[in-house]
């Protein structure tokens, strides 16, 4: 019987549903630990010493373990649950090379720009042209470019599904608000579905639905400054605690 367990440092974010859903798909028993941005407890200080820039998601692992190991950033922990449970890595058809470049393409290019656009587009207090035309452009090079992968192949890195796919597909959901239209791109569409069908990925998306905003209200006031005015690190409470499982 495997002894310790995962925790997963979490809010309703893309880049803390691609762990969920990782983790789903693995069959392996996890925690949720709930940092809720908007209130800032990713600036806590305990919080910090797991993920040095404040950011969901984040892990702990004392699972078959000789001591805790933690892991920040998304792709990173993707990278280290696939590999200690060789799933959703490398097959007989798809290589570990191909896995990781997609995956660094969703880390460097989808996130960042999708994110962008949407910030502009949605979140933005000010109306700022240059910048809601710079990043749906970009965003609309990203989706360009994984239409185009998908034509050649079923699944982002070849023939079987893996951590690129499940990295990207979160980012992918709010399409509208960064001001795409996956209909319009066949091959995403077709590949988009399929994903979305995936039970794990169901179950993923369902954590701490509770939690999540549904009115479509955008965040004002402190929780507006603390996601995207952000206060630094040294300059959060030292009484402000999350603390470790």
């Amino acid at each position: 019987m495997k002894e310790g367990k995962i925790t997963l440092f979490f809010w309703p974010t893309p880049n803390c549903y691609k762990v969920s859903i990782l983790l789903e798909e693995l069959k392996i028993p996890y925690d949720i630990y709930p940092v809720h941005i908007g209130k800032g407890e990713q600036f806590a200080s305990s919080f910090l010493e797991l993920s040095p820039h404040g950011k969901v998601p984040a892990i702990t692992d004392t699972l078959d373990t000789k001591r805790q190991i933690s892991v920040f950033e998304s792709g990173a922990i993707l990278l280290y649950l696939a590999e200690k449970f060789n799933q959703f890595l490398e097959t007989d058809t798809t290589t570990k090379l191909d896995v990781i470049q997609w995956l660094m393409f969703q880390m460097g290019n989808v996130g960042p720009m999708l994110g962008q656009a949407h910030h502009f587009r949605h979140y933005a207090k000010e109306t700022v042209e240059y910048a809601i035309k710079r990043y749906t452009n970009e965003a609309s090079k990203v989706y360009a470019v994984l239409d185009t992968q998908l034509s050649k192949s079923q699944y982002l890195a070849g023939t079987d599904y893996s951590i690129a796919d499940i990295a990207v597909y979160p980012w992918l959901r709010p399409q509208k608000l960064q001001g795409q239209d996956i209909s319009k791109h066949p091959n995403i569409q077709r590949w988009y579905n399929s994903i979305r069908k995936r039970p794990a990925v169901q179950r993923g998306l369902s954590v701490m639905n509770e939690k999540i905003d549904r009115s479509g209200q955008k965040p004002e006031g402190d929780a507006w400054q603390t996601l995207f005015g952000g206060p630094s690190a040294t300059n959060i409470s030292k009484n402000q605690k999350v603390n470790k499982p």
